[in-house]
């Protein structure tokens, strides 16, 4: 089927154009031309730019007509038609031959090529060479303002000037005023075969109809102008016998069947329709009123500014039972929207739909980089994930996007139809594209989007995502492709030697900006937010006077607790005639973070706490620990006492100084430190730093690299790096140790707790019932278990009926001593295994 068509679109790879009566449909590049698909086969095939190949926005502009054939038409999964065209001169004038050619027909053409005195055009007719002189076509260059020449594959209206030997030869215009005057007419022989869309002629009307005319042309041709296409200036006044002039719309190759517009634009060979003014796009219009209801098509509207729209039928009521023709009449009124423009029709299309009246998103220019928006997965290719985001807009989201962490299998998390949430991290309406991410840290950020160098302000702590880790430093990447530079000295408030160890491409992270220069597009970012000190997790000791230091790391000392603070124990040197005040923090009461919890609780003021090891001296303080694994390592000297004794490979003892989201800070005694980044962290996966170590854990590190220049160690905490040879060994010492200090718990505990000393897990005890809970929970008493709050869970019940004050013999199963809670089961199998 022949078409003319109005360029809608234009982007690398296809023209959008828009059809009449309301429809669309695309060319792809390969449609264009002959030459131009060859040129497109030699670039591909030689790797490189040719000079002589344009792209498509070189050559075409959104407004232009051109003629059309349709090669296919593909219906998608959710029913929508898509209109595959082509403007190439071989296909659209495939029904003229060389001998029906004749002056003054209009026709479409290529260029083939350039030649020295002008252009060798292809009319897609066999046979014949065409011939467009530079003269013909100067005006026209002028015009379109798209170079001083015209470019192989720029489609043409062209006029026949001179046909020569039969056919053989034709010499072209392309000079605007005389394509614009040219009229199609019986002595050119046109034929129902060949009849070309863009054709002028002059027709009378035959018959006038509600729904449009019919017409006589060139003799003996007929044809139809629906009432889209009359002229809304005269539409209520033709009448049969009326001489019109019109143009050909369209041509239907087996029914005949021939398309005519009445419209003004259309009626001078060449011209272009009028374009929507770009605010009306997407407008809600309060009341539209009823021109004309047609029942099998839609109905025609006058807005508010007096231009007429077109709502298909399906776009008046949510659901074709929900219609009601009486509400259609003319002169009611609706709201609506305008949800398109058909150029071919000079009318806007408009939708009644509530949904589509209170949708967010209509089009691309609706979406704004850093907008949260709902969207259903279409498709999942190794580029990514495609997501649609409302009718006619589809997003990407990259596969680096598809998670906070790298998804090696992401059809594993995510379904076809799925609905997710994402933000908006670039969005092009000129060239329909949008990039979205589904990392939760960017989609939940509440920290100020950053999508231009304009708005990074120095002090700006925004989210950003790394996109590369090189030994100079990482480059974070924002929204709309803003990125910047956070060098090796910005990147922690420790050194790190290879950043790439530390930071993994995809990795959300809080960045700081310090300077930009929006000309040049630089900027210079920190991962350190902040030159302000912490929160104050060490206590400083109450003299003022800088103590003297009288003790060597490593030396043990008897203390007695002078003060409990939240975070630790003020403590007093028993061994020093001057008493020296010193700190234990709470983390280093233990190797075990519970049992450094426990034993706080249970140590009182004035309690002596023997065996402490003089870890450090700050200035201000002197610190001591508790941690027996750090004590052995001292004693037995296994133990580097400055950076110069590390040696990669080496086992050492520490404790975690600081937790950060790309790694973890180890120091040992003497105060070296160094890091263990993400990686090399555990053996299992690693989401999040805050899930694995805790500030003043014990651990076992295995030193990876050293950079003496820089003074920086790299550590492997992953536990099947960090076992020496005897790991059994290890493991009943590190045992063998908890059980010591559980004892040494349970003594300090029969001061102030006594019943709870004697409650040990597998032990039998009477109880009463005290209550039974909503959730089938029981809760006990008994003169056993005084000042506690003893529990049985529903499972642990086993299939007793109770009720309150009913006496109960019920078995141990865990006491915890910190919150004062015990757990018991009254299920049988357990309480017949007890001795």
């Amino acid at each position: 089927m022949l078409l003319l068509g109005c360029i809608k679109e234009v982007s690398d790879y296809e023209l959008a154009i828009s059809l009449p009566n309301g429809l669309s449909g695309f060319v792809p590049v390969t449609q264009i031309s002959d030459a131009y698909s060859k040129l497109l086969t030699k670039q591909v095939a030689q790797g490189e730019l040719l000079e002589e190949l344009h792209s498509l926005p070189d050559m075409y502009s959104p407004g232009t007509l051109v003629r059309c054939v349709v090669t296919s038409v593909e219906k998608s999964a959710d029913g929508r038609r898509s209109v595959k065209l082509s403007i190439d001169p071989k296909k659209v004038n495939k029904g003229l031959s060389s001998t029906a050619l004749a002056a003054g027909m209009l026709l479409s053409g290529s260029v083939l090529s350039v030649e020295d005195h002008g252009y060798l055009i292809d009319i897609g007719v066999t046979g014949t060479h065409a011939f467009l002189p530079h003269q013909k076509a100067k005006t026209y260059i002028k015009a379109v303002k798209k170079g001083p020449d015209l470019k192989i594959g720029q489609n043409l209206n062209c006029l026949i000037v001179e046909v020569k030997n039969e056919g053989r030869v034709v010499c072209l215009s392309i000079d605007r005023s005389e394509v614009a005057a040219s009229i199609a007419t019986e002595q050119q022989n046109w034929a129902l075969s060949n009849l070309l869309p863009g054709l002028v002629l002059k027709a009378r009307v035959q018959k006038v109809a509600p729904l449009g005319m019919k017409l006589t042309f060139l003799s003996y041709f007929t044809g139809i102008v629906d009432f889209m296409h009359m002229d809304p200036e005269k539409s209520m006044s033709y009448s049969p016998d009326q001489v019109v002039k019109a143009c050909v719309l369209s041509v239907h190759p087996t029914s005949r069947a021939v398309r005519l517009t009445l419209r003004p634009p259309f009626l001078h060979a060449g011209g272009a329709p009028r374009q929507l003014p770009g605010q009306r796009m997407g407008a809600v219009l309060e009341e539209a009123t009823v021109k004309a209801f047609y029942k099998q098509f839609g109905a025609v509207f006058q807005l508010d500014d007096g231009t007429l729209a077109f709502a298909r039928l399906k776009h008046l009521s949510k659901t074709r039972k929900s219609f009601k023709p009486g509400a259609f009449k003319e002169g009611c009124k609706h709201k609506c929207r305008i949800i398109d423009y058909s150029l071919m029709d000079e009318m806007c299309v408009v939708s009644l739909k509530h949904q589509i009246i209170e949708a967010r998103f209509l089009q691309y220019q609706d979406i704004h980089t850093g907008d949260v928006v709902q969207g259903k997965v279409l498709s999942l290719k190794p580029i990514g994930m495609q997501v649609k985001v409302a009718d006619g807009i589809r997003g990407l989201v990259p596969s680096l996007h598809l998670s906070d962490v790298i998804l090696k299998q992401p059809e594993k998390k995510y379904n076809i139809g799925d609905e997710v949430k994402c933000r908006v991290l670039e969005c092009d309406p000129g060239g329909k594209k949008l990039i979205l991410t589904l990392k939760k840290s960017l989609v939940q950020s509440k920290l100020p989007v950053l999508s231009s160098y304009e708005d990074a302000k120095p002090g700006l702590i925004t989210h950003g995502f790394v996109v590369c880790a090189r030994e100079f430093g990482c480059i974070v990447k924002f929204y709309n492709d803003v990125k910047g530079l956070v060098p090796k000295n910005e990147l922690g408030s420790e050194p790190i030697s290879c950043p790439d160890k530390v930071f993994y491409e995809g990795q959300v992270l809080k960045v700081m900006v310090l300077k930009c220069e929006p000309q040049q597009e630089r900027l210079l970012l920190s991962f350190k937010l902040s030159s302000k000190p912490g929160p104050e997790d060490k206590w400083k000791c109450t003299p003022n006077e800088k103590q003297e230091a009288k003790y060597q790391i490593g030396e043990i000392v008897d203390v007695k607790i002078l003060k409990k603070k939240d975070n630790g124990l003020e403590v007093s040197i028993l061994e020093d005639e001057a008493n020296a005040v010193a700190w234990i923090p709470a983390l280093h009461l233990s190797d075990f973070v519970a049992t450094s919890k426990l034993l706080w609780h249970c140590l009182q003021e004035g309690d002596v706490l023997p065996r402490v090891m003089y870890l450090s001296d700050k200035g201000e303080h002197i610190i001591l620990s508790r941690k027996s694994t750090v004590i052995s390592a001292v004693q037995e000297e296994q133990v580097v006492r400055s950076f110069s004794e590390i040696q990669p490979g080496m086992l050492l003892a520490g404790y975690v100084r600081n937790v950060m989201p790309f790694g973890v800070f180890v120091e040992f005694p003497f105060g070296v430190t160094g890091l263990a980044p993400k990686v090399s962290m555990s053996d299992k996966f690693v989401t999040d730093t805050k899930d694995h170590f805790v500030v003043g854990q014990t651990v076992i590190a295995k030193v990876m690299s050293i950079d003496e220049e820089k003074q920086r160690v790299l550590l492997n905490l992953k536990v099947s790096e960090c076992s020496s040879g005897d790991s059994a060994a290890e493991s009943f010492t590190l045992l063998h140790q908890y059980f010591k200090e559980l004892e040494e718990i349970r003594d300090l505990l029969r001061r102030g707790e006594p019943s709870i000393c004697e409650l040990v897990p597998g032990k039998g005890v009477h109880l009463v019932v005290q209550d039974v809970r909503e959730d089938g929970s029981a809760l006990f008493s008994g003169s056993s278990v005084t000042g506690l709050t003893v529990t049985a869970t529903h499972y642990h019940l086993g299939d007793k009926n109770i009720a309150p004050g009913e006496k109960r013999k019920a078995l141990v199963l865990h006491v915890d001593a910190l919150t004062s809670e015990v757990y018991v089961s009254l299920r049988e199998e357990l309480l017949k295994q007890r001795p």
